[in-house]
């Protein structure tokens, strides 16, 4: 089957589905630093959506400001139609988005299973407590066997599935997942991304997730944005994406064989499309 096809397959079974978040002419700041500068994001239901970029791109502020960590200068953050952007974060929590910090940040002292508990705080109904733990040991097996082990004790990429756990027991109708892949070896990435992929086919939880390493990303995902210096600066589903030849080169290794004369990684070459 071509490209275009796949391309054209992929955008047909999300161009129906309704829109859970809306991100329009966001704009934030910290103090001076304008980080957000009119960035506009969609997120369909039951899509998994990444947004890509460099360290200070403004990813994870992003994220923050859609979260209600931060608060936005301008622009809106609609949730399933209704504004969402100044609200404190709980308030965001308890209206389905749920985010999962960069850094993990688990309860160190808490055992795994009370860090697990840690997330229902935001759920209207208390009910299947239990049932939606055991999902989550079904998904993270390695938490099961470290149920009454202090967090803290955890490896990173055991810290890693604690925090996923502890946002799903919160039952988030959009979850938000900032560097999943941080300080992780490349086989627990994949571990994580193929977990994402499963919870979000099999609860249709709708994923934003903002990530450095591209080529899993984009792997796994549906539509992507490309973000540099606060703003959106390429769009598209993740299949278009992959065959942009900037995205290639300055993204998923092709730069690699572009080296100055001192050795160096050339970080970008002169001709980018999406300026």
């Amino acid at each position: 089957m071509s490209t275009a096809r796949n391309i054209a397959q992929q955008a047909n079974a999300y161009s129906g589905a309704a829109t859970v978040l809306s991100v329009k002419n966001l704009e934030t700041w910290y103090g001076p630093v304008n980080a957000i500068k009119g960035v506009n994001i969609d997120v369909r239901e039951g899509q998994i959506v990444t947004v890509l970029g460099a360290n200070g791109a403004g990813k994870t502020t992003l994220l923050n400001t859609i979260a209600g960590v931060i608060d936005p200068f301008k622009g809106s953050v609609e949730f399933r139609g209704k504004a969402i952007h100044g609200l404190d974060p709980d308030a965001v929590a308890r209206a389905g988005v749920v985010l999962v910090p960069e850094g993990r940040q688990v309860f160190p002292f808490l055992s795994v299973r009370d860090n697990l508990m840690m997330g229902t705080f935001a759920r209207a109904s208390r009910d299947a407590l239990d049932a939606d733990l055991q999902r989550v040991f079904g998904w993270f097996p390695r938490l099961l066997e470290r149920e009454n082990q202090h967090g803290g004790l955890l490896s990173g990429g055991e810290q890693q599935m604690l925090a996923i756990g502890r946002a799903l027991m919160a039952r988030p109708s959009l979850l938000l997942l900032d560097e999943p892949s941080l300080g992780l070896s490349p086989l627990l990435t994949r571990e994580i991304f193929s977990i994402v992929k499963r919870i979000n086919a099999e609860l249709r939880t709708s994923i934003l997730v903002v990530e450095q390493n591209a080529a899993i990303a984009l792997a796994t995902a549906d539509d992507g944005y490309i973000m540099e210096l606060g703003r959106v600066v390429a769009a598209g589903s993740c299949a278009e994406l992959m065959a942009k030849d900037d995205v290639k080169e300055f993204y998923l290794g092709g730069a690699a064989q572009h080296l100055r004369s001192d050795g160096q990684q050339q970080r970008w070459k002169r001709r980018k499309t999406w300026r």
